[in-house]
């Protein structure tokens, strides 16, 4: 799996954690491994014009997401069958600054916030949404899910 980190925040960032946690959750999700991510880490101004350009949003938010191949995700059996080509998945962008605010009012660390968003991101990607409460309930639970279980292994390690 080929994901790219940049953080360009300005801030302290473990981009390895980040890393292996998107890693984590598409191989749990069973994406190809081929596939390709590429995860931003910018400061909130950037991210409120992210927000505002792609969103029609005013001000920074915490996480979004760019899929490029949406419905071509490889998942599943024979997702790594020759021929297979590898999928763009797209682009997350990740705001530490709007993750630490966040992290204070949850009552957890900024890094905890960074990877909860940072699955978040991934399961956007991967096509999940949360728009209608029946998504939400699917995409959060998932995402608990995956965060958690990310976490045991990493304390087991």
């Amino acid at each position: 799996m080929s994901i790219e980190i940049s953080n360009e925040s300005g801030q302290q960032v473990d981009t390895q954690a980040v890393l292996d946690l998107a890693r984590y959750a598409l191989d749990e999700m069973g994406v190809n491994p081929m596939a390709e991510l590429s995860v931003l880490i910018v400061d909130a101004e950037y991210m409120a014009e992210l927000n505002h350009r792609w969103m029609d949003k005013k001000g920074p938010t915490d996480v979004l997401a760019f899929p490029m191949d949406e419905l071509d995700v490889d998942r599943g059996p024979g997702a790594d069958s020759p021929g297979a080509q590898p999928a763009l998945l797209g682009d997350i962008v990740l705001c530490p600054q709007v993750a630490a605010e966040q992290a204070k009012v949850a009552g957890h660390s900024a890094a905890d916030e960074l990877h909860l968003l940072t699955v978040h991101g991934v399961l956007h990607l991967l096509g999940y949404d949360h728009a209608e409460p029946a998504e939400e309930r699917e995409m959060f639970a998932l995402q608990n899910r995956l965060l958690a279980s990310w976490q045991a292994a990493r304390r087991a390690g």
